[in-house]
C-alpha cells in the first residue's frame, strides 16, 4: 500500500528500499510568477497540464537544456499553482525507474492526476533503468494510464550518450537520412516524450532582474549589488537562476557576519 492520503498530500516521494511512498511535508514553494527568462516554456508546460486536468490530449514531457536554468524549479511551481485542481506528483529517482509499473500500480484506483518527476534524467552505457520507462511510455500490450504523465530533466536532449562511432552506419539515401540502429535506439527513449522543451543560459540582465526579484525591499545599492552578483556568478562560471539564489544567500550571510 502506499499509505499516501492524496487528499492533503500534493506530492511524494519512491522509496525503494520499503517499496513505498513517502509523503512529501514541506514542498518549494516557488511560484510560476518567480520564474523569469522561461516564458515561453513556462506557458507550455502549463498549457499541456491544464489540459491533461482536464482530461484533453497531452504529452509526457522532457525538459533539457543547460544547468540551473529552471527546469526542476517549473515542475515545483507548477504543483503550488495546480495541486487546487487535482494534480499530484511522483518523484522517482533514476536509479528507481525499475520500479515504475508498481508504482503506476499503486496510483491505478487513485481519483486524482499524477506527474511522475524524474530528476536529472539520463543515462550512461550498461544501465537498463530507462527500458520501463520505455515501455510506459508507449509501447507495450497494456495502455499507458491516462490519469499519469511522466515529466523529466535531463541535461541531455538524448538522454544516452551518444558517440561518433553510432554515426559511421548512418546514410543519406534519396536526401532522406537513415540514422544507424545505435543511433535510433537511443533516440528511442527521447522521442516518446510528446513534447520537448529546451532551457538555454540566460542573458546577464535576465540574471541581475533575478538578483533584483531575490532581494526585493531590501535597502542596498543595485550598482553594487549587480557587481557582487557578477562577480560571483562568473567564479561558478554560471550565471543562471539557480546562481542568482545562491549568490542571495551567499550576500545575506556575509551581511550577517559584518
Amino acid at each position: 500500500m502506499s499509505f499516501v492520503n492524496w487528499k492533503t498530500t500534493y506530492a511524494a516521494v519512491w522509496r525503494a528500499h520499503t517499496h513505498q511512498l513517502r509523503p512529501i511535508s514541506r514542498l518549494d514553494p516557488v511560484r510560476l510568477t518567480s520564474l523569469l527568462g522561461v516564458e515561453r516554456q513556462k506557458q507550455a508546460l502549463l498549457s499541456n497540464t491544464q489540459h491533461f486536468l482536464q482530461g484533453q490530449p497531452s504529452n509526457h514531457t522532457l525538459l533539457w537544456g543547460s544547468r540551473g536554468t529552471g527546469k526542476s524549479s517549473l515542475i515545483k511551481a507548477l504543483l503550488n499553482e495546480l495541486a487546487p485542481q487535482g494534480l499530484r506528483i511522483v518523484q522517482v529517482d533514476k536509479e528507481d525507474l525499475l520500479w515504475l509499473p508498481e508504482i503506476l500500480d499503486l496510483l491505478e484506483a487513485e481519483p486524482y492526476r499524477f506527474i511522475i518527476f524524474c530528476d536529472d534524467m539520463s543515462f550512461e552505457e550498461g544501465e537498463v533503468g530507462y527500458k520501463p520507462l520505455k515501455s510506459i511510455l508507449e509501447g507495450g500490450l497494456e495502455l499507458p494510464p491516462e490519469h499519469v504523465r511522466i515529466y523529466a530533466t535531463s541535461n541531455r536532449r538524448h538522454l544516452l550518450p551518444e558517440h561518433m562511432s553510432d554515426n559511421q552506419q548512418t546514410q543519406v539515401v534519396d536526401g532522406e537520412i537513415h540514422y544507424a540502429d545505435a543511433v535510433e535506439d537511443k533516440m528511442a527513449l527521447s522521442d516518446r516524450f510528446g513534447l520537448w522543451l529546451s532551457f538555454y543560459p540566460t542573458s546577464w540582465d535576465t540574471y541581475f532582474t533575478m538578483v533584483d526579484q531575490l532581494f526585493g525591499d531590501v535597502n542596498t545599492d543595485r550598482s553594487a549589488l549587480h557587481q557582487a552578483a557578477r562577480l560571483f556568478a562568473m567564479g561558478r562560471a554560471s550565471h543562471s537562476g539557480r546562481t542568482a539564489k545562491q549568490f542571495y544567500q551567499h550576500y545575506l550571510a556575509t551581511l550577517q557576519d559584518s
